[in-house]
């Protein structure tokens, strides 16, 4: 696994508990989280930096995009 899909596929998660918490009405919990989310994909837009890819990046290695895996 690398970084930037490790981020895309807790960013689904995330999503996902935005939807259970909602789902089981827990409506407070499941804005927050949201709020969270976004502000986080805000930060990333304006300023080209994720929190969370730069916390991942200590311990995952860069995804290669350029290379062709086999």
């Amino acid at each position: 696994m690398c970084v930037e899909r490790v981020q895309r596929m807790l960013t689904a998660i995330m999503l996902g508990f935005v939807m259970m918490a909602a789902g089981m009405g827990m409506v407070k919990v499941a804005f927050l989280l949201q709020l969270f989310i976004m502000i986080m994909l805000l930060i990333w837009a304006f300023t080209n930096f994720c929190p969370s890819i730069y916390m991942l990046s200590k311990i995952l290695p860069p995804c290669n995009f350029d290379k062709k895996e086999s």
